[in-house]
């Protein structure tokens, strides 16, 4: 029991950061922009979280300078992308790299140091309770935060005028425009949104998985987060499922080494980005049932002067 309780709660806390960063890029993509940044916005929302959580002491400090570092990296692909109308892609590329430079840059002087992570929820007797009491009442508030959060971005875009609005530019931005909506305007509050979840993301990281900083930390789980947006089907819904399967997938290989089974170190440790690829072959080769990607994706827009 208390081996099973572990593994669980090691899942949860892994699948976290991925649930946070996916969440954003799926609204992002929702409103027609594909922002592959999420890798570089992650890693300098965890250098700035750290450093703001290390500076004062706080840890909700430390989530905020996250999400701010993470929407103001969203802006520059922003200005790039909607403003001057750059090739997406090159873009989101071009930001990952940057922001790999610029948070070993912010963080260099925060290497070797330590913080008390983020506290877990206690409530007496109930988290008590064998199994479920920790798996339920005893994780950390960005574990329920990111779990608050998918919610309410399934209500907002199946449920609300707004997030109707944000499909119909991500579906056909022409039309959209015809109907007087901005379009750019909408994409950008999609594309902040997308970026200030890929820096609490990795604010998350520093703060409460791991008590400390190192460059490069993030460890590709943008890109993860990425696939998850298409394991997904942009919708909300299966992208929890997908978040705590890749999450296993990660944990279950630590485990594995731990065990002793007689494979490769390397092999185990490249899983779950092996699953990832598996995943994305086996949809490309049946689309069947299920949403398909917004049709405007990545297709640059210019509103007629």
């Amino acid at each position: 029991m208390e081996l099973i309780e572990a593994i669980i709660l090691s899942v949860l806390a892994a699948s976290t950061p991925l649930l946070l960063a996916a969440t954003g890029e799926l609204v992002t993509e929702r409103s027609g922009v594909l922002n592959l940044g999420v890798e570089g916005m992650m890693i300098v929302g965890a250098a700035c979280g750290f450093g703001g959580a290390w500076l004062t002491g706080s840890i909700i400090v430390g989530a905020l300078c996250g999400i701010l570092a993470g929407t103001l990296m969203s802006l520059l692909f922003a200005g790039m992308a909607l403003g001057l109308a750059v090739n997406q892609v090159a873009t989101g590329l071009a930001l990952t790299i940057f922001g790999t430079g610029l948070s070993g840059l912010i963080g260099a002087g925060f290497v070797g140091e330590r913080i008390t992570p983020a506290p877990h929820l206690y409530i007496p007797f109930i988290t008590n309770i064998p199994l479920i009491g920790r798996i339920l009442f005893g994780e950390d508030g960005f574990v329920y935060l990111s779990l608050a959060l998918i919610a309410a971005v399934w209500w907002f875009l199946y449920r609300t005028r707004a997030g109707l609005i944000v499909r119909a530019c991500g579906d056909n931005h022409v039309s959209a425009h015809a109907l007087g909506y901005p379009v750019l305007r909408i994409r950008m509050y999609a594309v902040m949104f997308g970026g200030a979840c890929a820096g609490l993301a990795g604010a998350y990281l520093p703060l409460a998985y791991t008590p400390f900083f190192i460059p490069g930390m993030t460890a590709g789980r943008g890109w993860i987060a990425l696939a998850l947006t298409v394991f997904a089907s942009w919708r909300p819904g299966r992208l929890v499922i997908g978040a705590y399967l890749f999450g296993a997938v990660t944990i279950l290989q630590l485990h594995a080494q731990g065990a002793g089974i007689g494979i490769p170190s390397q092999f185990m440790s490249s899983l779950p980005y092996l699953a990832t690829v598996i995943v994305l072959v086996l949809l490309s080769r049946a689309r069947t049932g299920g949403s398909t990607a917004p049709a405007a994706l990545g297709t640059v827009f210019v509103p007629d002067r």
